[in-house]
């Protein structure tokens, strides 16, 4: 239970779903957590579970696509426990459409939750990280950052960024000692999935059936995802920088 004692983090999108996931276990292994979110609600439920167990946590509502909120999270962070040893940069939205469909608006939208949040945080968060010595910043990515899907055009062009970013940015600072990594998880029983049958129109029942069409034969559950966010921020991936970790029961192979 101490994987990550006496570490800080902070997780983007942490108020559901994988981040969720994500805030929890590293809370229960020790370090002391910001979730950053829109979602105000599931914020704060996830900050009192957190304390409720007997660890550290603030929620900070944030819009990360804007670079004052992003800078202030940081320094929220920092303030409140010390300093700062973990990014999860794990915001992100999906629109399920192909480039006719999707209007300049969703577009953007996408673009700059998915990728331009990853760099105002760590734009932020990295001389922090420099002053600690190091640190680690995971991005969360996803298996179409890997190859194409269907009518998901604005979404797998963001996840492929993801994807690139991250192997720069471990070229950046890896003299620093700054490991960064991508998670590309296959689909995840999160409200964004289920999200995706809305957008289709499909009934979720069929549309979750299909998500389950892989070798291990079911979608994942938000904290196995969380599980190998842990490895990454953890020392047992102490020589891992600018890899795509592929999470999905088996679905790219």
């Amino acid at each position: 239970m101490d994987i990550l004692k006496n570490k800080v983090a902070l997780i983007t999108g942490g108020a559901s779903g994988i981040g969720r996931a994500t805030a929890l276990l590293f809370a229960r292994e020790g370090a002391s957590v910001a979730i950053v979110d829109i979602n105000a609600e599931g914020g704060e439920s996830a900050v009192n579970e957190i304390e409720a167990a007997g660890g550290r946590a603030i929620f900070i509502s944030c819009d990360v696509t804007r670079s004052e909120p992003c800078r202030q999270a940081v320094a929220r962070t920092v303030a409140a426990f010390g300093g700062l040893d973990i990014l999860f940069n794990n915001a992100g939205i999906i629109r399920r459409a192909d480039v006719l469909a999707t209007t300049e608006e969703e577009w953007d939208l996408v673009m700059d939750v998915n990728v331009k949040s990853i760099f105002l945080m760590s734009k932020y968060a990295i001389p922090q990280m420099e002053k600690r010595g190091g640190g680690v910043i995971i991005n969360t990515g996803s298996g179409w950052g890997l190859k194409g899907g269907a009518r998901a055009v604005s979404y797998c062009a963001s996840k492929g960024a993801v994807t690139n970013m991250t192997r720069a940015m471990a070229i950046d600072h890896g003299g620093r000692n700054i490991r960064v990594n991508a998670i590309c998880p296959g689909d995840t029983d999160t409200p964004m999935l289920r999200s995706e049958a809305e957008q289709l129109g499909r009934s979720e029942e069929l549309f979750l059936a299909d998500a389950a069409v892989r070798p291990l034969g079911r979608y994942a559950r938000p904290a196995e995802i969380a599980a190998a966010a842990l490895f990454l921020a953890s020392e047992a991936a102490s020589y891992v920088t600018g890899a795509a970790l592929v999470v999905d029961g088996g679905g790219l192979a």
